[in-house]
This record gives C-alpha cells, sequence and structure tokens, in this order.
C-alpha cells in the first residue's frame, strides 16, 4: 500500500527532473553556441593577420582583444597596400593619352582607384619635402588641359609635349613657388613636341593639412628652338652667315615672354584658386583643383631646368 502510495509522486519528481535537465542542456548549449561562435571570430581575425603575414613576407602588427577582434594594419603593410593602388592607377590611366581619350566607364575606374589611395593619406599634413621638385603629368579632367590636348590632336599645325607641375619649396615651412610648365611646339617651324615652353607661375601657401592657395603671378614664353628647316632658310649653310642672320638666330633662341597675370577687378589680390593635395609619396602625386577644376596625376620626373 505504501509503495503504490508514493508512485504518482516518484514519477511527478522524475518529470520534473527531465524538465530541468532538458532547460539545463538548452541553457548549457546556448552558452556554448555563444562561446564558440566568439572563438570562431577570434580564429577568423588570427587567419586574416596569418594570410597577411603570408602575403608580406612579415608579421602583422596588430592589437587584439580576444572579445573585440579589430584589426590593425602596420605601416609597413599599408604602404604595400598603397604600393599597390598606385600601380592600379598607372595601369588605369597608361592607354588614356593623358585623359584625352577615356570613356565614362573609364572615368568612373579611375576615379575609383583614386579615391581607394586617397585613403592611405588622409589625415597626413603636406610634406613640403617631398612635394619639391618636378612632376610630370600622366592623367587628368581638368577642362583647361584637356582643351590643349583636343587642339593638338585636331590641328596638324600646333603640339603639345609633356607637361609639368615644378614645385620650388625645399627648407620651407609655409609654402613656396610652384610652376605648370608645358612644352609645345609648330610643326616645320620649331622642333617636335619641345620648340617652346609655356610656364605659368605662381606662390603658394599651405592652408590646411591638405590644401595649398595658389596665387598665379606670370606667364612665360621660353626655350624657343627653331626646325632645322627654319635654321635653313633663316641662314643657308651653303652661304656665309651675316651679321644679321645670326642676330635673328640668337633673338630667337634667348627670346623671353613675360605676361603678368593681373585681377580685372581693380583692388583685389592676383588671381589664384585652393589646390588640394590628395595623396604624395616620393613616386606619385594626386591633387584636386577645388571647385570642379578636375584631377591631376603625376609622377616623379627629372630635375626641370627653366
Amino acid at each position: 500500500m505504501y509503495s503504490n502510495a508514493i508512485l504518482p509522486r516518484r514519477k511527478t519528481i522524475n518529470k520534473k527532473l527531465q524538465d530541468n535537465s532538458s532547460l539545463f542542456r538548452f541553457v548549457s548549449g546556448f552558452s556554448l553556441v555563444v562561446i564558440v561562435s566568439r572563438l570562431s571570430s577570434v580564429d577568423m581575425a588570427l587567419a586574416f593577420a596569418s594570410s597577411i603575414s603570408i602575403a608580406t613576407g612579415k608579421r602583422s602588427t596588430c592589437k587584439r582583444n580576444p572579445w573585440s577582434p579589430i584589426l590593425k594594419l602596420s605601416t609597413q603593410t599599408q604602404k604595400k597596400f598603397s604600393c599597390s593602388a598606385t600601380v592600379t592607377i598607372d595601369d588605369r590611366t597608361q592607354d588614356t593619352q593623358r585623359g584625352l581619350v577615356t570613356t565614362a566607364d573609364q572615368r568612373s575606374i579611375i576615379e575609383e582607384a583614386l579615391v581607394n589611395l586617397e585613403g592611405y593619406s588622409r589625415g597626413e599634413s603636406i610634406d613640403l619635402a617631398k612635394l619639391d621638385g618636378t612632376w610630370r603629368l600622366q592623367y587628368t579632367s581638368a577642362p583647361d588641359v584637356i582643351v590643349l590636348l583636343e587642339a593638338a590632336a585636331r590641328f596638324p599645325f600646333f603640339q603639345v609635349g609633356q607637361i609639368f607641375q615644378k614645385f620650388e619649396c625645399q627648407d620651407q615651412s609655409d609654402g613656396g613657388i610652384i610652376r605648370n610648365v608645358v612644352r609645345w611646339s609648330i610643326p616645320s617651324l620649331l622642333e617636335d613636341q619641345e620648340g617652346a615652353t609655356l610656364v605659368v607661375s605662381a606662390k603658394f601657401n599651405v592652408v590646411s593639412i591638405r590644401n595649398i592657395y595658389l596665387q598665379f603671378e606670370e606667364i612665360t614664353v621660353q626655350n624657343i628652338n627653331i626646325s632645322e628647316e627654319l635654321q635653313a632658310l633663316i641662314s643657308p649653310a651653303l652661304l656665309p652667315r651675316t651679321f644679321l642672320s645670326l642676330q635673328i638666330l640668337q633673338f630667337i633662341r634667348t627670346f623671353k615672354a613675360q605676361v603678368p597675370v593681373t585681377n580685372p577687378n581693380p583692388g583685389r589680390q592676383s588671381v589664384g584658386g585652393l589646390y588640394y593635395l590628395s595623396y604624395l609619396d616620393r613616386n606619385m602625386l594626386l591633387g584636386r583643383a577645388v571647385g570642379g577644376g578636375g584631377i591631376f596625376v603625376f609622377t616623379k620626373a627629372q630635375p626641370l631646368h627653366l
């Protein structure tokens, strides 16, 4: 009788134990999933860092918190990535004839590559010592430069050679001089591509970590190199050179025309504008003319003596 009386009670207790065991397994299982997922995220972070180490050949420097796996790439790795980005820009702009021959898709792809590269130097101030020197134009979307390139492609009597930006700011802390240099020619009259040099000079001041303000001063035409055909016309090789012919040749070679740049509005400073230097390393310079003036891609060139 006693056994029969307590049997229902034992069944009730066993059922509660089973329910509690199920609850315990559910809670334990959920905790295990949370722990495993957290460890998995850490493993993924470590795997990503390891892949960087394998790709670069050096161990990636990153601060890791197991419960907040946020990676910070080393400066060495960033330099490798930026180098890869500059190679990409070289490839994308190589066959564009300095921006003259591009489609809308090409311009979009180039712009995306430029933005990616600009991200590596965001927040860094301009290094004037690194900026100093001569930079050759590789690509642009600036309308005033594209007009020159279009004219050279359309008219057979006009040629545009190399285009440079020359910065003179060595040992300076807040500015310097910039010279925009265009080599141009008139076939049969001047030497091909480098018959004459147009120089637009300006002073610049650093106004923020990446912006400089240009204040244009003068436009100069110089370094005129006439063609052999024109030399033969002025002073034939079979005839003795006269004093007059020698004077003409000397005048042409040393000719230099300078025109000051002035603001048409009296009482205002000379013509100028903001120039945003969005990226700079030892081999590449990216600039943006503030106000929709276009983008510029330059590569480092040999020193230019004017």
